[in-house]
C-alpha cells in the first residue's frame, strides 16, 4: 500500500514541476515582452548609443529568467538545476519566436545559439538559487 502511495506521489509531483516549468517560461516571456516595450518607449524619446541596445537587451532577459525561474518554482524544494535549465532553455525558444514574429524575420544563426546558451546557464543557475533561498528561509 505505501509503495503505490509513493509512485502516485512521485507522479503528481512530476506533473506540478513539468507545469512549473511552463509557468515560469510564461511568466519569463510576459515580463520580457514588457519590458521590451518599455525600452522601446525610452529609445524613441532618449538618445541612447546604438552600443548600449544589446547588452540592454541582455540584462533584459537575465532579468526576465531570472523573476521566470523565481515565480513559476516558487512552490518546488529540489530539482531546482534542472527546472531552472529548463525554464530558461523554454524562455529562449519562445521568445525567439515571438520576437521573430513580430518582426517578420526568423535569423537561424549564431546569435539564437549564444542566446540559448547564455538562457539555459542563466536559468540553471537562479534555478539553484531559488531553490536554496526557499530552503534557508524555513
Amino acid at each position: 500500500m505505501k509503495m503505490k502511495a509513493k509512485k502516485l506521489e512521485g507522479k503528481g509531483s512530476s506533473k506540478s514541476t513539468f507545469f512549473s516549468i511552463i509557468k515560469g517560461s510564461i511568466f519569463a516571456l510576459c515580463i520580457s515582452l514588457v519590458c521590451v516595450l518599455l525600452f522601446a518607449f525610452c529609445l524613441k524619446f532618449t538618445p541612447i548609443s546604438e552600443t548600449l541596445i544589446t547588452p540592454i537587451n541582455q540584462v533584459i532577459k537575465g532579468v526576465s529568467i531570472f523573476l521566470g525561474v523565481f515565480l513559476g518554482l516558487k512552490k518546488q524544494k529540489d530539482m531546482g538545476l534542472l527546472s531552472g535549465l529548463l525554464v530558461g532553455f523554454i524562455y529562449t525558444i519562445t521568445a525567439f519566436l515571438v520576437f521573430s514574429a513580430l518582426n517578420r524575420n526568423f535569423v537561424f544563426d549564431r546569435t539564437l545559439v549564444n542566446d540559448l546558451i547564455f538562457g539555459t546557464i542563466i536559468g540553471g543557475i537562479c534555478g539553484i538559487i531559488c531553490v536554496n533561498i526557499k530552503k534557508t528561509t524555513k
